[in-house]
């Protein structure tokens, strides 16, 4: 096969394309622990609609596992991707191999650098791209005429020894740049297979961000956001919520993507909730109301109200009035938010439980208010 050999210090390494199908028959899949002569723990029955599973199954049985235990959620937003990218490329990153074999490789003419390498006898172990791997395996049973013509970039490391491969899997995976969560959500918008409701939610934190009569107007901790301003809640953290709420089927049906009414929908509720918390909203020196434990906990209150067909009927026609009628209630409880005690009173392993007692006492409070519309 042709390849392009590259040269660094005393060593050299290989570039090659291989389509998938042969890139697939020529790699094995090798436990993390292989080199310690350990094996991974059996994974549970997969369910019979779980093709996913049952795959990661038939892999472990048939060869072992990857260099680390798979990760079903992982290969299926990868497969996700393959199957929804149009024009830009499948697999961008050169997936790593190994080979214990000296390759033989024969320049053709003056270039040194250009020739034929000759294939290993044995199958390549991966060094670094096995859930790619995976999900090309995966993407191949579902679209064997469409993998056929995708070439894969490959880097080949040949004539060393197995520790060799476990230093390189160790480097690899110990050196990463990992991309801040804001710049992410701050990217969701411009990438076209991420899920519509994902882009909606990253529209709407850059609205709440941003935008003159929203509530949280530059309270946002975001990447590039103004440093002087305090700051109450970070960026990925509200866009998990507002996730969560775009992603429910009430969400889906009412609001249809309009990232416009979906802002709207949000901005009315936090107005309406700050007006009946003025006296603590925005005191973060005294009160813990504005701050994230609270607010992921308003957001997730939201969704409880958009259950309800009575409040939303007069949040149409009244906007953030509406969603002030039906929180005045909690005026009276605005002491339980003070930063003294604040723990105490709302007592939890962490601030994921902590978010979820909130969330409860809120929604029983809300629920008794109801009347009021």
């Amino acid at each position: 096969m042709l390849a392009t050999r590259i040269r660094q210090k005393e060593g050299a390494f290989y570039f090659v394309s291989y389509k998938v199908p042969d890139l697939l028959a020529k790699v094995r899949f090798v436990s993390r622990y292989h080199f310690e002569g350990e094996e991974t723990e059996a994974e549970p029955p997969a369910a019979h609609d779980d093709e996913v599973a049952k795959f990661i199954s038939s892999v472990e049985k048939s060869e072992g596992s990857f260099q680390r235990t798979l990760n079903k959620r992982k290969i299926g937003a990868i497969v996700n991707f393959f199957e929804t990218a149009a024009t830009q490329p499948l697999v961008p990153g050169a997936i790593q191999l190994f080979t214990d074999e000296k390759l033989k490789f024969e320049s053709i003419g003056e270039a040194k650098s250009l020739g034929n390498l000759r294939e290993p006898d044995g199958k390549y172990l991966i060094i670094d791209g096995q859930h790619r791997v995976a999900g090309l395996d995966f993407f191949t049973r579902k679209h064997p005429r469409e993998s056929d013509n995708v070439e894969v970039p490959c880097l080949i490391f040949d004539g060393r020894s197995a520790d060799f491969a476990t230093e390189m899997f160790v480097i690899v995976n110990s050196t990463h740049t990992r991309i801040n969560k804001s710049h992410l959500v701050d990217l969701y918008e411009k990438v076209s297979w991420e899920s519509g409701e994902k882009k909606l939610a990253a529209k709407v934190v850059n609205m709440l961000y941003g935008e003159d009569d929203s509530p949280l107007k530059y309270r946002i901790n975001r990447l590039g956001g103004r440093s002087r301003q305090e700051k109450w809640i970070l960026q990925s953290e509200l866009f998990n919520e507002l996730h969560k709420l775009a992603d429910n089927r009430i969400a889906k049906k009412r609001f249809g993507g309009r990232s416009v009414s979906f802002y709207n929908f949000v901005r009315d509720w936090f107005s309406g909730v700050r007006e009946t918390m003025r006296e603590v909203w925005g005191q973060n020196d005294k009160f813990m109301f504005t701050k994230d434990v609270t607010l992921k906990a308003l957001i997730r209150v939201l969704g409880e109200v958009m259950k309800q067909k009575k409040p939303m009927e007069a949040w149409s026609s009244q906007g953030a009035e509406a969603f002030a009628k039906l929180t005045r209630p909690w005026a009276q409880h605005a002491a339980r938010f003070r930063s003294e005690g604040f723990y105490e009173r709302f007592p939890a392993k962490g601030q994921v439980e902590r978010v979820r007692r909130i969330h409860l006492i809120t929604v029983g409070v809300k629920q008794r208010s109801l009347q009021q519309l």
